[in-house]
């Protein structure tokens, strides 16, 4: 008995140990929820002001620290591109069709802008870090795209001017709408599927 005594005790981790894990995980989570809203402010603020690179440096450098940290890295990087391809599909799409007018924006606003792909880069590196929970619920990441991603759009436009809507607005919110309902649980389903589970499943 004293024998199974000392392996179990040899084989748990000590309580100080595994709270010290729970903290550090925390922390990440705070980083990561709060890093990506800094990275919004900053890039939805200098855009009103007619200004792209503040957004882009801020999403560099939060991009940045999250690779330094992620495990696997390579995964990351591929979801950072494949969202930035989302950002021009979506914002492109609605700029091309002049349903939103983006400040700071190149080509002659007919593109999406290099600071709304810096977002959608930072947005990247939530899908395994504050959004993870989300990633077997589609249902609830069309739900959050869906709502949300109009929504923000509208705090950009209404808030600090990033962003304007042509008349009548419910064309272009209506694309965004859709857009982000199938962009985000996509990503979502991406992240999932490189960590070896399937990408709609349950666990």
């Amino acid at each position: 008995m004293s024998r199974d005594l000392r392996q179990e005790s040899r084989g748990a981790s000590p309580p100080g140990l595994s709270a010290f894990g729970i903290r550090k995980a925390a922390w990440r989570t705070l980083f990561n929820v709060a890093g990506n809203q800094i990275v919004w402010f900053i890039a939805v603020i200098a855009a009103g002001q007619g200004s792209a690179w503040p957004g882009v440096l801020a999403a560099a450098v939060f991009v940045g620290m999250h690779l330094a940290w992620a495990p696997r890295r390579g995964d990351e990087v591929r979801l950072v591109a494949l969202a930035v391809a989302c950002g021009l599909v979506v914002d492109g799409v609605a700029a091309a069709q002049g349903w939103v007018t983006y400040r700071a924006s190149m080509a002659g606003g007919a593109t999406a802008p290099a600071w709304i792909l810096a977002l959608w880069a930072s947005l990247a590196v939530t899908l395994n870090g504050a959004m993870r929970s989300l990633q077997a619920r589609w249902w609830a990441g069309a739900l959050l795209g869906g709502i949300g991603g109009p929504l923000a759009y509208l705090a950009a436009a209404r808030g600090w001017g990033a962003a304007e809507f042509a008349s009548p607005a419910w064309r272009g919110l209506l694309w965004l709408a859709a857009a982000w309902a199938v962009a985000l649980p996509g990503l979502l389903a991406a992240a999932r599927w490189q960590a070896g589970r399937s990408p709609f499943g349950s666990r």
